[in-house]
């Protein structure tokens, strides 16, 4: 029986379309993975074929594959997609043993709205999956995984291992892209990669509880989380940014050792924003498509949330004014945000100090954060190579400073797994 929070998400906030699922539905299962499917072809049935591979979980798992395009999607996309579904529903819904269901949202009448993209083809397959999952023992789990993205044999065991004593409802799953092809594509994909770590890294010097890289391919959630927060968001791009954001505020997200997941470096146009755009720019000869952040700006932002936390009584003014001090450029941005009255509002409607913490991490959260960086990168520090960027933050780490791209990559990889020596 699926509990009351769970019926009343799907009631509430539910998708509403003409979408249904097919294939291994006659049994409830421990956990689900969903793969939306954009015209993948042979990247989807390796992805499919690196889950099959996998140890199997204690209690079995569902795959769920949205096979998805917008009704505006050129002809060769929407061939691959008929034939993909066509592969699926040849399986009879086990894919090398691996009990698999999909969704048909690429034919005519079902295909997406023009405005929507990935993130709705992920709430339609974590919606459609909620019915299906065994609320009887132990926790059901969802993860979010790319047709292109492969996983490692201890993928399942190291979800469950995790969420069995995980506190936070959420988890992020340290990720490495698969080698590229050419020496150009794995200097644009290690570059980016660097890019990803290095952000996460300074957010954890830094004291923010969102220190986490927001992948759509390296995250896991407990179904009750996934409910409660209002389930995944509709965006075309940046949907695993905002929905983690909102699983930090409502249910904690962690780092989960023990596994990782390898994401496919190739360009690709499928999002506006993300890997594959970014890849082609570099490949394009765009190097200031990624830039690096200046350490100072993480160590500002450390000061900053130590201020917050020393001066929970303080009145605004009091606190504004300690945030000039430490930069002018910070309350100028403070400023701009209105601190003055969220503080005093925070401050009234949150009367004891654990309220008040959450409630102000509610306010300044990933994406204010992140904001708060470009504006002193703006104004202040600007944006660094990562040659130039690098060494200080990782020597800031206690990390062992390297000056090339390949050792500094290995070297957060490791940090951000949980197993730097």
């Amino acid at each position: 029986m699926i509990p009351d929070s769970i019926g009343r998400y799907l009631r509430r906030r539910g998708m509403d379309g003409p979408w249904t699922l097919e294939g291994a539905t006659a049994h409830l299962f421990a956990g689900a993975v969903v793969i939306p499917s954009l015209a993948e072809g042979n990247h989807l049935f390796a992805t499919l074929a690196s889950l099959a591979a996998a140890t199997p979980p204690p209690q079995p798992w569902l795959t769920i594959v949205v096979v998805n395009h917008r009704r505006q999607a050129d002809p060769y996309r929407q061939q691959v997609n008929r034939d993909d579904l066509a592969r699926l529903r040849h399986s009879g819904g086990s894919c090398w043993g691996l009990p698999l269901a999909w969704v048909d949202a690429a034919t005519d009448g079902r295909e997406l709205p023009d405005k929507d993209g990935v993130g709705l083809a992920r709430k339609i397959g974590f919606d459609l999956a909620l019915p299906c999952l065994d609320y009887r023992g132990a926790a059901p789990l969802l993860a979010s995984l790319d047709a292109d993205t492969l996983v490692r044999p201890d993928y399942f065991l190291a979800l469950h291992r995790h969420f069995r004593q995980a506190r936070a409802g959420a988890a992020v799953i340290p990720f490495c892209h698969q080698p590229a092809d050419t020496p150009a594509g794995q200097a644009a994909i290690d570059r980016y990669e660097l890019y990803l770590h290095h952000y996460a890294l300074g957010l954890e010097l830094a004291g923010s509880p969102y220190a986490f890289w927001t992948i759509g391919s390296a995250l896991s959630f407990r179904a009750e989380a996934y409910a409660r927060m209002g389930g995944m968001n509709r965006r075309q791009a940046g949907e695993d940014f905002y929905f983690l954001q909102q699983m930090a505020k409502t249910a904690g997200v962690a780092r989960l050792h023990g596994t990782e997941v390898y994401p496919s470096p190739r360009l690709s146009d499928r999002t506006p924003f993300g890997t594959g755009p970014t890849v082609g720019r570099l490949l394009a000869g765009e190097q200031e498509a990624v830039r690096f952040y200046h350490p100072e700006c993480f160590r500002l932002l450390g000061r900053w949330l130590e201020l917050v936390g020393s001066a929970l009584v303080h009145p605004a003014t009091e606190v504004l004014a300690q945030a000039r001090r430490l930069s002018n450029d910070l309350g100028d941005f403070l400023d701009g945000n209105d601190f003055g009255s969220v503080w005093e509002r925070l401050q009234q409607n949150h009367p004891q100090p654990d309220g008040f913490r959450r409630a102000f991490h509610g306010w300044f959260d990933g994406l204010k954060t992140l904001q708060l960086i470009h504006w002193m990168s703006d104004r202040r520090f600007g944006r660094l190579a990562p040659q130039a960027a690098l060494p200080p933050l990782l020597a800031w780490a206690g990390l062992t400073p390297a000056d090339h791209s390949a050792a500094q990559l290995a070297t957060l990889r490791r940090h951000l797994a949980g197993t730097s020596t």
